[in-house]
């Protein structure tokens, strides 16, 4: 369950002392309804997705991360589309914040603390608003200020 995963990155992070947790986001099937045509991105938002990456990318803990397939002229009209409703992302199919280290090989695929896909079991139709409100309990409106950044 997606909640799950969300509670964990906020206790590693709380536990961890960091100041920052990476999450990424796929678009079809997980943000916005898949519309199956060639030549027109969609622009469909599942209840609650527009919300929650609302509330996301005011957060200065949460490095977004777009996690697409989508060609390169798709990305700039969904990172175009994406800025008209508030919803910005830092990085699109990479992480070059973290590096390879001790606990990993990252240059083959990039490190994320939570990941929201539809091929991984995210439930565009029902996650959404359990995450919602979950970012709405007080408990998880942390401040960045409360952590150190790791390197």
């Amino acid at each position: 369950m997606i909640t799950r995963a969300i509670e964990n990155c906020f206790r590693h992070a709380r536990e961890k002392r960091w100041g920052k947790t990476y999450w990424a986001f796929d678009i079809h099937g997980t943000m916005l309804r898949p519309n199956y045509q060639c030549n027109a991105i969609s622009t469909e938002f599942y209840p609650y997705a527009k919300e929650v990456m609302q509330l996301l990318s005011k957060r200065t803990d949460i490095v977004r991360i777009l996690y697409t397939c989508s060609y390169p002229h798709e990305i700039e009209q969904y990172i175009a589309y994406f800025r008209q409703h508030d919803i910005y992302f830092h990085y699109i199919n990479t992480n070059p914040e973290v590096a390879d280290g001790a606990y990993g090989y990252y240059e083959d695929k990039f490190y994320f603390n939570v990941l929201m896909d539809d091929k991984a079991g995210f439930d565009g139709e029902t996650d959404w608003k359990l995450i919602y409100t979950l970012l709405e309990n007080s408990m998880f409106q942390v401040q960045s200020s409360m952590f150190k950044v790791e390197p």
